[in-house]
């Protein structure tokens, strides 16, 4: 008797009766801390607004190898000395500043973490919280910590206070470190690197920061001539953010007073 359930076997997609297209199987992979992932053993039509429904309820969704290619990792460990408020909580419309940051990277990827000495002030936000290993080491202590728990192939890592954060320009990144032999794709503005705005290979890039932070070097870029670099140039960037607000983040009063006006309601 030939066994329907095969993978072999040819199936009509647009067939309302075939139940393996209208409700996939789906399998438990693994735990993450609270949050809980799984694995789709095939793909069904309505594939993006499940997954757009599970990730609203703090599921990661793994498609197929697809969605865990890439991590997300967010740097919220700022002080906001000069703006004299937690900016990380600034309300945008009435949504936090890190919440609006976490929004706009979690489609692109499989994972989200938070990286702060603070964890407990990020229990709602839907995403794993890790501490620095390294303590008073500053920001490359928070990209090494989160590229030590990341889990995915690359690990986007973002500054918290990035209130223009742009998918299209994430994406071109990602389309670059899919095609480059590179550990590191960065964009390169006018005034240098973005190094809180770029893709990371953990396995090369989470042992690399290490070292240099055993060497009492703190810079992001600071490992950058131990692993393959691949810049975005300028006019490249351009192109998917003509007015060059991806890397803008807010430091002072006027910065935050810009942000205000340009996304008032």
């Amino acid at each position: 008797m030939r066994d329907d359930s095969s993978p072999h076997t040819t199936r009509n997609p647009k067939d309302p009766k075939n139940s393996a297209f209208q409700r996939p199987r789906v399998k438990k992979w693994h735990l993450l801390q609270e949050n809980r992932c799984f694995v789709y053993t095939m793909l069904p039509p309505n594939i993006e607004k499940i997954h757009q429904n599970l990730s609203k309820r703090g599921y990661f969704v793994n498609l197929g190898g697809l969605l865990l290619e890439f991590s997300g990792i967010i740097l919220a460990g700022g002080t906001s000395r000069r703006l004299g408020q937690d900016k990380r909580f600034l309300s945008i419309n009435g949504q936090p500043l890190i919440a609006r940051v976490l929004q706009r990277l979690r489609p692109l990827v499989g994972e989200l973490l938070i990286v702060s000495r603070e964890p407990e002030h990020f229990t709602g936000l839907d995403a794993r919280v890790v501490v620095d290993r390294y303590p008073g080491m500053g920001v490359l202590a928070g990209v090494h910590a989160g590229l030590a728990a990341a889990q995915g192939d690359w690990a986007f890592v973002v500054a918290a206070d990035l209130p223009f954060l742009n998918p299209a320009l994430l994406r071109a990144l990602a389309d670059l470190a899919r095609r480059g032999a590179a550990d590191v794709v960065v964009p390169r503005c006018a005034e240098g690197l973005e190094p809180l705005h770029a893709l990371y290979r953990p396995l090369v890039c989470a042992p690399a920061a290490e070292a240099a932070l055993l060497q009492g070097r703190r810079r992001v870029v600071s490992f950058y001539s131990q692993v393959r670099v691949l810049e975005m140039p300028p006019d490249e960037a351009a192109r998917w953010d003509p007015e060059r607000l991806s890397f803008f983040n807010v430091n002072t009063p006027e910065d935050w007073a810009f942000v205000q006006q340009r996304l008032a309601p």
